[in-house]
């Protein structure tokens, strides 16, 4: 009798711990500083949160969390199917989304963390650096199809456009502002990541690389400056004609000033209900010291002041 006791007691004991760990970030020292949590972000952006987790982890040690660098549509589809409460991305959520989330009780916090750009990146031998907004529409919609329609005299040929992914954010904000409703043209490809185009563009003198500016534009870290020195970065100009005075890169100066033509908003999404390490984390980039990595980054702030100063567009970024 008293060994069936013993046995009906370990067997409740190990529900009661089963239940506890199946719960993820039910457990009572979960908090906004302490517990796990595993969020979906646009790989376009995986050097600056990699560096915003980094820190955060530093500061609160108990916070472990962990990033799955994916495509947008993957973010978004994680965050409607609550396999994640908290994602990073370039749009936000459709009427039908947000429907979906309050059938599963979930009310979505949104926040604008930081204004990005998209650069186009060329080959160091290819000279032809200045394009325009209405070259880049041609470009992606089939009218321009050789390095000749770009810049008299090109002995390029023909020009091979490549993105990040086919589900990328990049391809979704060029087919919703510059397309008007057309069709990506058949020269354009997608790889799987923004550093495998980086690296193709190294090798292929006749392509252009559309990738997320944060890859090459802090200045502070080794891996974006290895990446600046074998590419270079085209300017980008609102007139027909693209001349050194009209055409500008993606500089934070001229990302905050909207000169440069291509940029988009970065927000975070969360649906935490329990006021976990997602909501910490979102609080957190954010916060002050959240935006100053930003800052130092290349992108805009959303919230810290910015001091905007004149630069060469010489320079190459």
């Amino acid at each position: 009798m008293k060994t069936s006791n013993i046995f009906v007691t370990l067997l409740f004991l190990s529900s009661i711990v089963l239940l506890q760990s199946c719960g993820g970030s039910s457990t009572k020292e979960d908090s906004p500083t302490s517990g796990l949590a595993t969020i979906y972000v646009d790989q376009t952006f995986e050097p600056i949160i990699s560096e915003e987790i980094e820190v955060f982890e530093g500061i609160y040690p108990k916070a472990k969390v962990s990033a799955k660098f994916v495509s947008e549509i993957d973010a978004m589809n994680a965050l409607l199917k609550d396999s994640t409460r908290l994602i990073i991305s370039t749009r936000l959520l459709t009427e039908r989304e947000k429907a979906a989330l309050q059938q599963k009780k979930l009310v979505p916090r949104i926040s604008k963390i930081a204004t990005d750009g998209i650069a186009l990146i060329i080959n160091r031998q290819n000279k032809d650096s200045l394009i325009s907004v209405d070259q880049i529409r041609q470009l992606l919609t089939g009218g321009i199809t050789n390095w000749n329609q770009i810049a008299s005299g090109s002995g390029l040929g023909k020009v091979k456009i490549i993105f990040d992914n086919q589900n990328s954010s990049t391809v979704r904000y060029l087919l919703d502002s510059l397309c008007e409703g057309k069709s990506l043209s058949a020269q354009i490809s997608a790889l799987s990541k923004n550093e495998e185009v980086i690296n193709y563009v190294a090798k292929n003198p006749n392509a252009i690389g559309i990738i997320g500016v944060n890859w090459i534009s802090n200045r502070n870290n080794a891996q974006c400056m290895g990446f600046l020195d074998r590419i270079r970065v085209m300017a980008v100009s609102y007139a027909k004609n693209p001349t050194s005075d009209n055409s500008y890169q993606p500089y934070q100066a001229y990302l905050a000033t909207k000169d440069y033509p291509l940029s988009r908003i970065i927000y975070s999404i969360a649906t935490d209900p329990s006021s976990g390490v997602p909501t910490g984390f979102a609080s957190f980039l954010s916060s002050d010291r959240g935006q100053r990595i930003i800052l130092k980054s290349g992108l805009v702030p959303a919230t810290q002041p910015l001091r905007v100063v004149k630069v060469s567009n010489d320079y190459p970024l």
